[in-house]
């Protein structure tokens, strides 16, 4: 079970989804789309922030997992090369 924040205590508000674009700069327009976006933004939000505070739980390093995090995102794989 997570602990709960102190009482009195803000916790950080989590960050506004970006303005989706295209390869070409242009805004993506289709409300659908946008959706779609902004769930899987909130879910991985959510997840990263389970393994986060999992770890700290646990006694691992803040730093190393917030590397192991970024590293994770960095080798993620475009399956559509060259494309969009």
């Amino acid at each position: 079970m997570k602990p709960t924040p102190p009482p009195g205590s803000n916790p950080p508000k989590p960050p506004t989804p970006p303005v989706w674009r295209h390869a070409d700069g242009s805004a993506v327009s289709c409300v659908e789309k946008i959706k779609v976006l902004n769930e899987n933004y909130a879910e991985l939000r959510q997840i990263a922030q389970d393994a986060l505070e999992d770890a700290l739980l646990m006694g691992c390093s803040e730093a190393q997992v917030r590397e192991a995090l970024h590293l994770l995102v960095d080798a993620l794989v475009n399956p559509y090369p060259g494309g969009k």
